[in-house]
């Protein structure tokens, strides 16, 4: 069984690193390609390719003019250690042991647009790139065009020797969307978190993206291997609502916390 993360768009090189070895990146061609695509982009480019801020637009464009070809950076970090938004920070992949992050190597990958699939360890270099972003390459107009199927193809991959083929979807839209479904040929179930208030169910994006997170950190914790255990997450108040659930979609609810003071 894998889980399938979207990565964050603020990145932490500063965040706390393990003992373990790094590992490197595997779809290497794919990534220099893009990177080499990226570097000629003006931070005019990047600004209106992103719909980003033109302070993000010169970071970036000043990353990707940095960015090494050969992967032989000393600024790269562990990805999952890195990444630094709502379902990194209920992951929190720095408590874990070194047991753990090894088991989530194995079962999480982290969907990207410059690297395509990430495992948790894999060493990356400072990048803002969505997949939803629609760089021409000589692949197509889009990276949903240059990924094609190498990111499905990759996971089938991964999926061999595991018990339980099922990738569990905490991915967002934007991110699945990159996934060639047919290629993939795998089950796949997709987790919804919903938070009550007022006798209304709503998705609302901070706690479902947190929520994603903490799903990834409780399969990682309790080395849940098989998709039918999955209706035993129990984490921060969310509980299976069996009746909204499906075959390939869990949905868990919750009463909505009071907001932060």
């Amino acid at each position: 069984m894998l889980t399938l993360l979207s990565p964050a768009k603020k990145l932490n090189f500063d965040a706390p690193q393990t003992a373990l070895e790094p590992t490197a990146p595997r779809l290497t061609a794919d990534t220099v390609e893009l990177a080499k695509v990226a570097k000629k982009q003006t931070p005019a480019d990047l600004k209106r390719l992103m719909h980003i801020s033109d302070a993000l637009a010169e970071l970036n464009a000043d990353r990707f003019k940095a960015f090494n070809l050969k992967g032989q950076s000393n600024s790269a970090k562990m990805a999952g250690l890195v990444f630094d938004g709502d379902v990194y920070w209920g992951l929190d992949a720095d408590t874990l042991d070194d047991a753990e992050l090894q088991y989530a190597q194995n079962h999480v990958r982290i969907l990207s647009g410059l690297y395509g699939v990430l495992r948790p360890l894999d060493a990356i270099q400072a990048y803002r790139l969505e997949m939803g972003t629609k760089l021409e390459t000589k692949r197509g107009k889009s990276l949903y065009d240059f990924w094609g199927r190498t990111i499905a193809d990759t996971l089938n991959d991964d999926l061999e020797g595991h018990a339980d083929s099922t990738i569990v979807n905490l991915a967002s839209n934007e991110y699945f969307k990159a996934v060639d479904k047919k290629a993939l040929g795998q089950p796949v179930i997709t987790a919804k978190f919903l938070n009550v208030k007022d006798g209304e169910a709503r998705a609302l994006m901070y706690y479902a993206k947190f929520a994603r997170g903490l799903m990834a950190r409780w399969i990682v914790r309790n080395r849940v291997e098989r998709a039918a255990d999955l209706r035993d997450f129990d984490v921060e108040g969310y509980k299976l609502d069996k009746k909204a659930s499906s075959d390939t979609e869990l949905v868990f609810s919750r009463k909505q916390p009071p907001p932060k003071k």
